[in-house]
Formats: structure tokens, sequence, C-alpha cells
């Protein structure tokens, strides 16, 4: 059987800002040593349908649908929140300075 591969969030986000901005998934695997395409397209799907808190899950962690990560505190999961929120304004902000790039040329 294969041996599983965990990539950091970093990582998982890095693939959804590359492929967002229209880089192909072999050279966002190339780039990133990730060694599945279909790892990126699952960590994209997630993205689309507003579920990024799966990016954080261990390898072979499968939350209850619709359900995100149990935290022990409610300060925990403003936190998680939080990151969530920076991550994804974080990402906007690249997809829109690589479109502005693009125009000016």
């Amino acid at each position: 059987m294969a041996t599983r591969v965990s990539y950091p969030v970093e990582i998982k986000m890095k693939a959804i800002e590359m492929r967002l901005a229209g880089v192909t998934k072999k050279q966002i695997m190339q780039e990133l040593n990730i060694k599945n395409k279909t790892q990126i397209q699952q960590w994209m799907r997630w993205y689309q349908s507003g579920d990024i808190h799966r990016l954080q899950q261990p390898v072979g962690k499968q939350y209850s649908y619709g359900k995100g990560p149990m935290y022990d505190s409610e300060l925990e999961q403003v936190k998680a929140e939080n990151r969530f929120l920076k991550q994804q304004l974080d990402v906007l902000k690249k997809l829109e300075e690589w479109e502005r790039r693009c125009h000016q040329k």
C-alpha cells in the first residue's frame, strides 16, 4: 500500500493560489513537489466550496458532512476562523495583483 503524504497548509494554499493564477497542475506538482494531481484537484474543490478548514485536517481524517474540526475552546475556534479568513484575503489579493499585472502587458 502506498504511503500517504501530508502537506502543510501553506503548500496547499500556495497550490490553490497558483492554480487560480492559471499555472498548470504539472507545473505546480514540480514546483511544490506534490506527488499526485488529484490532490490539487481536491484542494481546489474544497476551496471553491468554502471548505478551506479541511486543508488543516490530518491525512486520512475525514470530518462528518457539513461539520468542521472540533475545537477545545471558543477562542481556538475564533482563531482558526480568523486564520481561514486571512488566507482567503491573501489569495484574493494575490489573484488581483496577478490579474492587474497581466492586463498591464
